[in-house]
């Protein structure tokens, strides 16, 4: 049976992207990247709120001790939702003209990796970046050009990661207690599949989902075997990001754009750039946040 998204908010979002689900107040935290927003999204009631940051916005995580983490073009900060506060933290590459914040996600551990790509998406100005608990920051990878999908296995030996232009999904050893990677590995080619891989989950099963930059769909792989298990069409031509949200973790919500969109593309996708979610009929696992 064909499973069919729902349209959950129809916010012609420029780049939509980085869905990242609090279990806690069963909300979704979402961001704009080019119109400079972080959003909010209640299930329970359908608002939306937008919260401007003032300048090109990667990536959101949850935090511990209240509030969010923001990854931005000019570094990361602390983000009070309540009294719109910033609490600056590090910004690794100002000497790098152009170069922001992308894609980041929160391992088992309470840390956060984040990566950078350069605006104008020169190859290999980017890197992935670690923050720790004690808020210091790591540089683990260089030579990067679109730092995107993260994920972690659910035994937390594995971890999994996009780098786009490379049209590859890589796997490390991961060591969750240092925090390091290692042994680097291709496992799943993008060559001939329809888009780039974009932003990336995982379910509790350990299969891997990824958004279609360009494909219209978000898909499931087995990243043992690289076997591609299931697609799912997603009404916009760019898909950007998916991850798993609900009371029960079993909602995937898949952020688009509009971004990159010829006008007769979007006469077919008139909600580009919307929320979107549907039912996979499997679970994802419980989002970590950070520690520091």
């Amino acid at each position: 049976m064909t499973k069919q998204v729902e349209l959950v908010v129809d916010a012609h979002a420029t780049l939509g992207e980085g869905p990242c689900w609090d279990e806690k107040t069963q909300q979704l935290y979402w961001v704009d990247i080019e119109e400079k927003k972080l959003n909010l999204y209640t299930p329970s009631t359908g608002e939306n709120k937008t919260y401007p940051v003032g300048e090109l916005i990667g990536a959101v995580v949850t935090r511990e001790k209240g509030g969010v983490v923001l990854a931005m073009q000019n570094g990361l900060h602390f983000f009070d939702i309540e009294t719109g506060e910033f609490t600056f933290l590090h910004d690794p590459e100002s000497h790098i003209e152009n170069n922001r914040f992308n894609d980041g996600k929160c391992d088992p551990a309470g840390r956060f990796w984040i990566g950078t790509m350069d605006i104008n998406d020169t190859e290999g100005k980017g890197s992935l970046y670690c923050l720790d608990e004690n808020q210091e920051l790591t540089k683990k990878l260089g030579n990067v050009s679109i730092s995107n999908g993260l994920a972690w296995s659910p035994d937390q030996k594995t971890l999994y990661y996009i780098d786009t232009p490379t049209q590859h999904i890589f796997q490390f050893d991961y060591d969750v207690e240092l925090g390091e990677i290692s042994n680097r590995k291709a496992i799943i080619d993008f060559t001939n599949i329809e888009g780039s891989p974009d932003g990336m989950t995982i379910d509790a099963e350990g299969m891997l989902w990824v958004a279609h930059w360009g494909g219209s769909r978000v898909s499931r792989w087995n990243p043992h075997t690289a076997t591609l298990l299931e697609e799912i069409a997603v009404p916009s031509l760019n898909v950007t990001a998916c991850t798993f949200g609900g009371e029960n973790l079993d909602e995937l919500y898949i952020t688009t754009a509009r971004i990159g969109t010829e006008e007769d593309v979007l006469s077919t996708f008139p909600h580009a750039g919307g929320l979107y979610k549907v039912k996979p009929g499997v679970k994802g696992m419980s989002p970590f946040t950070y520690r520091g």
